[in-house]
């Protein structure tokens, strides 16, 4: 259809979809979902849920549906800056988001209505805040029936975060094999002895998990409840399902394990005046770029990407590490930096594209592009640490921004020497000359200013139009 384009990710609710049109987006909601949309409308439930900021606002607009024959309504839902995956949460986001979505459920039930669906990527965040961002995932409840979506909590939600504080809190990046959710026999199986003790994880996650391979192949795959249904499925029971869900999520933490980068501003090696001065260089660019949009990649906790947030640019702030994208995450609640986003991100294996037909889920190059590229103490970790050529660099950087702002680490800089102390030198072309004649390809040199006290050199480059 001229100038509409489906959403090649929204096809798994019968009861509508997204699609955009002239660069907007939009969702239909079919004829199959008008009691359920309605009696959400009309309860009030939600315009509770968009004051207690747990759901993207929408407005009802006068525009032709993708597909008439099916169309109830059209609504326009807020548009979000940048989408994100579970796999690419740090602990704090993943637990908030397990959070709302059950305090999303309770609120349902309190209105008569229940999620069926509680899928972790119908979480997104909005000012830093988990709201769900499927308007179709209620239905009507009724009387009697399981909570349809509590098996996917477990898979998509519990799962991950059991497996993030009691083994290791990079192990939701499971959800990028298994789209559907962490299985909850693997779950069981990774996770200690000792959980067997503790009732919640016992219920939710190992009996759940025996019930399911139980009723393989006849009855109701996994129960629904798998052993909680001795709770009962009365309406008190599913509240008291959701509780416990709460409590034990509430409870769980991680360990910060010895990290190269969460502690990166208390160890590089930066004078004060130094590190001030980079500051200023890269904030001064950042205006002569005059972006909208800014990527920051490594950007640790985001001290550089706050240059840009503070400034009303929406910025999405991208580490490897899981603590530094921790302490910058919760820096950034603390703040109330509403323009700034932390995502887990490793530049050298990003976010591919996922699910069916490799559409699903969008890789993150195909998230892009951005105005403005950051890329601060990087570019040895790519060249050296990870043997990346310099042309692949460039040319990666240049499918994705306009402007790029980066600094060249010559092989004299002691963070270098690091990286270069426990191998051999083979990298004969990693020299600032052959830096810039590489970048000279893809993007012109608008500035070039050395770090004082340091090796290190400072740029502002333009993407040349080929």
């Amino acid at each position: 259809m001229k100038g509409f384009s489906r959403d090649k990710g929204s096809f798994r609710d019968p009861g509508g979809f997204i699609y955009s049109r002239d660069g907007n987006v939009y969702r239909q909601i079919n004829i199959s979902s008008r009691d359920d949309f309605d009696y959400l409308m009309d309860s009030g439930l939600y315009q509770d849920l968009v004051e207690r900021n747990l759901i993207v606002e929408h407005e009802e607009v006068d525009i032709a549906p993708f597909d008439k024959s099916t169309s109830y309504k059209v609504i326009q839902p807020t548009k979000l800056p940048f989408i994100f995956y579970p796999y690419e949460w740090c602990f704090s986001q993943y637990q908030r988001a397990a959070l709302a979505t059950l305090e999303i459920q309770n609120k349902a039930l309190d209105y008569g209505m229940t999620l069926k669906d509680a899928s972790a990527y119908n979480i997104q965040f909005v000012n830093n805040d988990p709201v769900l961002i499927d308007t179709l995932s209620f239905e009507i409840y009724k009387e009697g029936s399981p909570w349809e979506g509590y098996q996917q909590f477990c898979k998509h939600f519990f799962a991950p975060l059991l497996l993030m504080s009691y083994r290791d809190v990079r192990l939701n990046t499971l959800l990028r094999g298994f789209i559907d959710g962490i299985p909850l026999e693997i779950a069981s199986s990774l996770l200690p002895a000792k959980t067997r003790f503790n009732f919640s994880i016992l219920a939710h996650i190992h009996l759940h998990a025996k019930a399911q391979e139980r009723y393989k192949g006849g009855g109701e795959e996994g129960d629904q409840v798998g052993e909680v249904s001795k709770l009962g499925l009365r309406k008190e029971g599913i509240y008291s399902i959701v509780d416990s869900l709460e409590r034990q999520i509430k409870k769980l933490t991680y360990q910060i394990n010895d990290t190269s980068w969460g502690d990166y501003c208390s160890f590089h090696n930066y004078s004060e005046d130094a590190y001030l001065q980079k500051m200023m260089l890269v904030e001064t660019f950042i205006q002569q770029a005059k972006p909208t949009i800014v990527w920051d990649f490594g950007a640790n906790t985001g001290d550089f990407s706050r240059l840009a947030s503070r400034k009303g640019i929406t910025t999405i702030s991208f580490d490897i590490d899981p603590a530094a994208v921790e302490q910058g995450y919760l820096k950034s609640v603390g703040d109330n930096d509403s323009n700034i986003h932390h995502a887990i991100i490793d530049l050298f294996n990003p976010s591919p594209n996922l699910g069916w037909s490799n559409v699903e889920r969008k890789s993150l190059v195909d998230r892009g592009p951005t105005d403005l590229l950051l890329a601060l103490a990087l570019i040895h970790h790519l060249a050296i640490a990870n043997n990346l050529p310099l042309y692949m660099v460039s040319s990666f950087f240049s499918e994705l921004t306009e402007w790029l702002v980066i600094e060249f680490v010559p092989k004299k800089d002691s963070q270098t020497k690091i990286l270069l102390s426990s191998r051999r030198d083979i990298f004969n072309d990693y020299t600032i000359e052959n830096f810039e004649e590489v970048f000279s390809k893809d993007f012109s040199v608008i500035e070039k200013a050395q770090i004082e006290g340091t090796e290190r050199t400072l740029y502002l480059m333009k993407k040349i139009v080929k």
